[in-house]
């Protein structure tokens, strides 16, 4: 059977589903549903409701348009693991422990999905988790082992049974939280987390996306050319478009899909070999062939392939959830439903001439974030005050109308968004603590404190040294300015109020660290 009648037969598949859902609310609770749709490495740089002109994400941007825009939501620790750790958690990593990729979460602690589901709501956890254990606090789950793959992919499900499922993971991803929603207690509120896989490295678009922004040539950065004076850190790092991206796995320049470290192409159905194998073999390599570059031409042409792969990819993740609000509007669910786009951090587009994330900088500690809440928030909205993912956790609870546990470290961000509230003494700076070292990408550990107009960070471990920016003259961050003379009153009073939220979130080898702020 060829993949375009599979296709079909899904999409067939999910209109009876729809079809046969519960009746609009019947016997649903006045509690909100709640849906939060994770992705992984989409930044707010890819989002035209964030200012993209060369790609629309009219989904994402429906939730903002119905609802609120967050222009500085922010992680506490830019990587993948460790972000959806604090989501859980409403805890910096060192509060969880889970400050580094490929550790195992402890989840046997407090959760916000485990205090929902002891309040009455049901709760599951759909698709990319990346956690290294098995969820608790959930009533269902069916996630990806480890990274997951995007083709044909493997699923754990609740009865903890792998299962190989045919088609595109977001696709599929889609399929199996609808399939969850028709089959949940509709006498009960629900809780659902839709983590996705894309778009995380390498970038495999779906099939129907191959080739979807290749007629655009997209315009460098303007640090695509970053030399890094004065920043040690940065200057160390091994994550450039240039030297660390990769022409055959990551750009699939001449891909040998018979040894395939990540066991990726082995997946693939003879349709989708043929397809994948033709656009990125007989379109892709032979244009490389044909142009011979080197040096910055060279390291120019992987920044369009990069763009145009990573955007690719994106778009069936817009696409995935469209389906999912056209779900909530058919079944009535929708007025009942707050919903929640975010990413687990930010990602760099070939700013300072990177992609991956990790560092402070604000490409990757700001994060994409809409969320639509029917009847209490007003359409249209949106919002710069500073918003952390420690919050998340918290104010997901209080929207439930659960009281937070007192060891979250977040607080709960409603009062931004309802109109209710004092808001007058709401975050002001936010701290930052990144871990993971050497692997993969040797960005020196390092914690600091963003202001409204100052970044002030200390980076240890192989970098022992201080980087201060002003955001309102250098927005790129790109002037080091500490230790300037003029700077000396500046710094002495954001070293104070870095090491009260040192002291303030417990951070204690943050405090050991800091020693007396030299």
């Amino acid at each position: 059977m060829s993949m375009w009648k599979t296709a079909s037969i899904r999409s067939v598949f999910v209109a009876l589903i729809v079809l046969l859902a519960p009746a609009k609310l019947s016997g649903q609770s006045k509690r909100p549903n709640i849906i939060f749709i994770l992705s992984d490495d989409h930044t707010s740089q890819a989002i035209s409701a964030y200012g993209n002109r060369y790609v629309q994400t009219p989904n994402i941007d429906r939730i903002a348009r119905e609802g609120i825009l967050f222009n500085h939501a922010m992680v506490t620790n830019s990587i993948c693991g460790p972000s959806r750790a604090t989501l859980l958690t409403g805890k910096y990593s060192h509060k969880n422990g889970y400050p580094l990729n490929e550790k195992q979460f402890d989840n046997t602690q407090r959760t916000f999905p485990g205090i929902l589901q002891q309040n009455g709501y049901q709760t599951a956890w759909i698709g990319k988790m990346h956690l290294g254990t098995l969820p608790r606090g959930f009533d269902y789950f069916n996630i990806l082992p480890g990274q997951g793959k995007y083709y044909n992919p493997d699923f754990i499900a609740t009865p903890n049974d792998t299962v190989r499922m045919n088609g595109y993971v977001t696709n599929i991803i889609t399929d199996l939280s609808v399939s969850w929603l028709n089959r949940r207690d509709t006498a009960r509120p629900f809780m659902l987390i839709v983590g996705e896989k894309a778009t995380h490295r390498e970038w495999l678009p779906d099939i129907a996306d191959l080739g979807a922004y290749d007629s655009i040539r997209f315009p460098l950065p303007v640090t695509f050319g970053d030399k890094y004076k004065g920043r040690q850190a940065a200057e160390q790092q091994d994550m450039t478009i240039a030297k660390t991206m990769r022409l055959k796995e990551d750009l699939k320049v001449h891909l040998n899909y018979s040894k395939d470290a990540y066991g990726e192409y082995s997946r693939f159905t003879p349709e989708q070999y043929a397809l994948f194998h033709d656009y990125y073999e007989n379109k892709v390599s032979r244009e490389f062939d044909s142009l011979q570059l080197t040096g910055e031409a060279l390291t120019a042409w992987k920044y369009q392939r990069y763009m145009r792969d990573y955007l690719a990819t994106a778009r069936s993740l817009d696409r995935n959830i469209g389906r999912l609000l056209r779900y909530l509007d058919s079944t009535g669910l929708a007025e009942n439903t707050v919903v929640i786009y975010g990413s687990d951090q930010g990602f760099y587009m070939g700013e300072h001439g990177w992609f991956d994330k990790r560092f402070i900088y604000e490409e990757s500690l700001h994060t994409p974030f809409v969320m639509r809440y029917p009847g209490v928030i007003t359409a249209g909205s949106v919002t710069n005050g500073f918003m952390l993912n420690i919050d998340w956790a918290p104010t997901l609870l209080d929207i439930a109308g659960v009281k937070a546990p007192a060891d979250m470290q977040g607080t709960s961000f409603m009062p931004l968004v309802n109109g209710k509230g004092d808001t007058s003494n709401w975050r002001k700076e936010v701290y930052y603590h990144y871990y993971e070292y050497p692997d993969p990408h040797r960005v020196s550990p390092h914690f600091g404190i963003r202001t409204q107009r100052y970044k002030l960070v200390r980076f240890y471990g192989p970098a022992d040294y201080w980087e201060l920016y002003d955001l309102q003259k250098d927005p790129q961050e790109v002037h080091n300015i500490y230790g300037e003379k003029s700077q000396a009153r500046n710094i002495a009073d954001l070293k104070k109020r870095l090491k009260a939220l040192i002291v303030q979130y417990e951070d204690k080898e943050a405090l050991q660290l800091f020693g007396d702020g030299k």
